[in-house]
């Protein structure tokens, strides 16, 4: 078994505490470990020549750095076995038409495409984000009325805050909000 550091493989795949949204931005070729940094971001841009895939199976290995475990979260279970069980890799469109990646982009657009998702993602509060990450990802392992009757530690902080009550102000009088992160 990889020793890897407590942060995982890559120092990523393990860091399920982070708050900060992070964005994958895939050029060329994303196989085993590439693809598994890749599902431990939030987004996924990938450049139109890229190809995904957890091939581990084909050379005795196992896709143990979180791919095994979110590739059948992130598209449909019979497909994402598919891949798991044969090592079979797909092409960019395919990632996009089964919802693993968010955007598919000639090679000269992915920086600026995944800056742009940066760019919407810092329009909004801070905080918001935050709450949002953590609610979403917390509440993948409970039923629906688990969920939303969960506490969530940083959607408290976030109904506490400044941001709270900036964003619906700024949007009755029909202005950018001025998010403090608090």
């Amino acid at each position: 078994m990889a020793r890897w550091p407590k942060s995982g493989f890559g120092g990523l795949t393990s860091r399920t505490d982070l708050v900060k949204p992070l964005i994958a931005a895939v050029n060329g070729v994303a196989l085993g470990g590439g693809l598994e940094l890749a599902l431990a971001c939030d987004l996924i841009v990938a450049a139109e020549h890229a190809t995904l895939g957890l091939p581990e199976p084909r050379v005795g290995l196992l896709a143990a750095a979180g791919g095994v475990h979110r590739l059948p979260r992130s598209i449909p279970l019979k497909i994402a076995m598919g891949m798991l069980l044969t090592g079979k890799a797909i092409d960019a469109a395919e990632a996009a038409r089964l919802g693993l990646v968010n955007e598919v982009v000639p090679l000269a657009e992915l920086m600026p495409t995944a800056e742009r998702w940066a760019d919407a993602i810092c329009e909004c509060s801070p905080l918001s984000v935050q709450a949002t990450k953590q609610c979403v990802y917390d509440g993948l392992g409970k039923t629906l009325d688990e969920a939303m009757g969960a506490r969530y530690p940083l959607a408290g902080r976030l109904y506490k805050s400044d941001d709270f009550k900036e964003g619906p102000r700024a949007f009755a009088q029909k202005r950018k909000p001025v998010w403090q992160g608090r």
